[in-house]
């Protein structure tokens, strides 16, 4: 499944949320204007920026349905791997954040056969 870094964004959740929306919301919807899955991968924040982050992939998967939009929160380049695999595996996820550790969930997600 497609990614898209969102990079830096101030620490502030509010600050944050607007700088999303007026900077890298137009990337997003231009990117889903052509009619591709997407998977936002957020940089790690407090707590305070949930809501806004989950509040935007809500919105932006029933916007661009059937097209699904999802978004992880990770600085571990191993867990966004195993997590955009397990994404673009799985066709009824959408709409979800999922915030990931380094706690080796990747057997969980891709079992050996």
């Amino acid at each position: 499944m497609p990614a898209m870094r969102v990079g830096a964004l101030p620490d502030a959740a509010l600050d944050a949320a607007a700088a999303f929306h007026a900077d890298v919301l137009p990337k997003v919807r231009s990117t889903l204007s052509g009619g591709e899955d997407l998977v936002l991968v957020f940089d790690p924040a407090s707590h305070e920026h949930h809501a806004w982050r989950l509040a935007v992939v809500q919105q932006l998967a029933r916007d661009h349905a059937p097209l699904r939009v999802n978004a992880i929160e990770s600085d571990d380049e191993d867990a966004i791997a195993a997590a955009l695999a397990y994404a673009g595996s799985a066709p009824g996820l959408t709409g979800q954040l999922l915030r990931l550790d380094r706690n080796g969930a990747g057997a969980l997600l891709s079992p050996s056969t």
